[in-house]
């Protein structure tokens, strides 16, 4: 877990805080809801589009139920191909490893590929604990380093900025920004991409992650928009690249199902810019791939959570949610924002923290997540599970044993319906205490002078 995140209070806090920032919540609106247009013309292209959603899901599903055997088959491939494979428990581990191979190097900078799972494990805060210094090279996540800030989207990890802030960040924070620079999109990008240059030039040790991995040829697939994933892969001496255990696909034939749907459901694209793929060592290169498993088995061992572990890290998600687009990444207190981290954060963390067992209520449960997730994982099911799991607050237990007790017999209910009916007009329209904040967002509903049940009794109780 990033030390950023470490020590934030529950989602309700944090969501309550964020929607309060009038412009945080038009860049998310603006932003999301072009992202989701654009998806939804390159979707409705394809008539085969359900066929390729459910062959995902059955690819995905397949490789879980069988990840012992494809993970040791990856790891002979990579071997096989002149690549070194570590096998990292949880965060501290793949951290540990990572650095010290950098420090093999004799070298103390990196450059680095956009990673979530390096992210997930704070990679960058535990090399610089060890005087090497990572630079993120994707654009977003350069706004994000540089702004000192957290990410707040899988794929458009910046997308709570705008231009005009962005152009702050690069004249505040980077030495070589153009003393004019505006915030013009092109202008942007050419400050980036003249900063970025001669990082990629003297780099000699460059971190990634991966998209997949093939079992069957102990390939790596990275998918970008920017090339700066490409320079990274091929121009320094050693790639180490960080990737969850579930990523895996089993055969090569498999990524073609993959390379339709993650484009299409990320960045409304037919196809992404940039594919890189490499098995092992390429020449004049050396390379270590860190398998990460930190919380995966545990996830893999529920048989209604582990669907999870079929996200491609697309974020179709996240841009059809009510609630993200309102309180935006930072709320969740995840590198996982959004559905997909709001039932993938907690059990990767064990529902550790009082953040972890808010999260699975920070939904309205309207089924939007599943309806566009191009591997059909089900949010909406697994956050039900979730919150079942969760240890609620005193009073709403007491509450649910109260009305439990009530309802298992039809003559205390009939009993307390009477009673209701009889105190209707003593019933506030908010309730006192600690029942006041269900009060707050919604109506008590009108009770009735009469039940139906009292009501039938009354006028055909006497015809049975």
């Amino acid at each position: 877990m990033s030390k950023t995140f470490v020590g934030m209070p529950a989602f309700p806090k944090n969501a309550a805080k964020a929607v309060q920032d009038s412009q945080l919540r038009f860049n998310l609106r603006k932003a999301t809801r072009t992202i989701r247009n654009k998806r939804a013309l390159v979707v409705g292209e394809l008539a085969d589009w359900p066929g390729l959603r459910q062959a995902g899901k059955a690819i995905k599903d397949h490789t879980l139920r069988n990840l012992d055997r494809y993970l040791i088959q990856l790891e002979e491939a990579v071997t096989a191909a002149g690549g070194h494979v570590h096998w990292a428990k949880d965060a501290a581990e793949a951290n540990r490893i990572v650095a010290d191979l950098v420090k093999a190097t004799g070298e103390t900078e990196v450059v680095k590929v956009k990673s979530m799972a390096t992210q997930e494990i704070g990679l960058n805060e535990a090399l610089e604990a060890e005087g090497i210094t990572a630079y993120e090279t994707d654009l977003a996540e350069l706004i994000v380093q540089l702004g000192d800030d957290w990410p707040s989207h899988i794929l458009v990890p910046a997308i709570h900025r705008n231009r005009a802030e962005i152009r702050e960040i690069f004249l505040d924070k980077m030495p070589d920004a153009p003393p004019g620079l505006t915030d013009e999109p092109r202008a942007l990008a050419e400050a980036a991409r003249l900063h970025l240059r001669e990082r990629f030039l003297r780099a000699k040790v460059a971190i990634s992650g991966a998209n997949f991995m093939i079992a069957e040829t102990g390939t790596l697939v990275v998918l970008e928009s920017e090339g700066n994933g490409r320079m990274c892969l091929t121009l320094p001496r050693t790639l180490i690249s960080v990737v969850g255990i579930e990523k895996l696909l089993p055969t090569w034939r498999d990524l073609e199902v993959f390379l339709q749907l993650l484009p299409r459901s990320s960045t409304g694209e037919r196809m992404n810019p940039y594919t890189s793929t490499w098995a092992g060592a390429t020449e004049g290169q050396d390379f270590h791939l860190v398998l990460l498993d930190n919380g995966r088995t545990g996830v893999l061992a529920d048989e209604v959570g582990r669907q999870a572990l079929r996200c491609i890290r697309c974020s179709a998600c996240l841009n059809v949610c009510p609630v993200y687009e309102r309180t935006g990444g930072h709320a969740y207190g995840s590198v996982y924002p959004g559905p997909i981290g709001a039932i993938l954060t907690p059990q990767l963390r064990g529902m550790s923290t009082e953040l972890d067992r808010s999260l699975p209520f920070a939904s309205s449960l309207c089924g939007a997540c599943y309806e566009v997730c191009p591997v059909a994982i089900d949010i909406p099911t697994v956050l039900v599970e979730l919150r079942a799991k969760a240890r609620h607050p005193r009073a709403e237990r007491l509450g649910m044993a109260a009305a439990g007790w009530v309802f298992t017999r039809s003559v205390r209910l009939a009993r307390a319906q009477r009673f209701g009916g009889r105190m209707r007009r003593l019933v506030p329209k908010r309730l006192p205490g600690p029942m006041s904040a269900w009060t707050d967002t919604r109506d008590i509903p009108d009770i009735p002078r009469e039940s139906f049940r009292a009501w039938w009794d009354r006028t055909e109780g006497g015809t049975r």
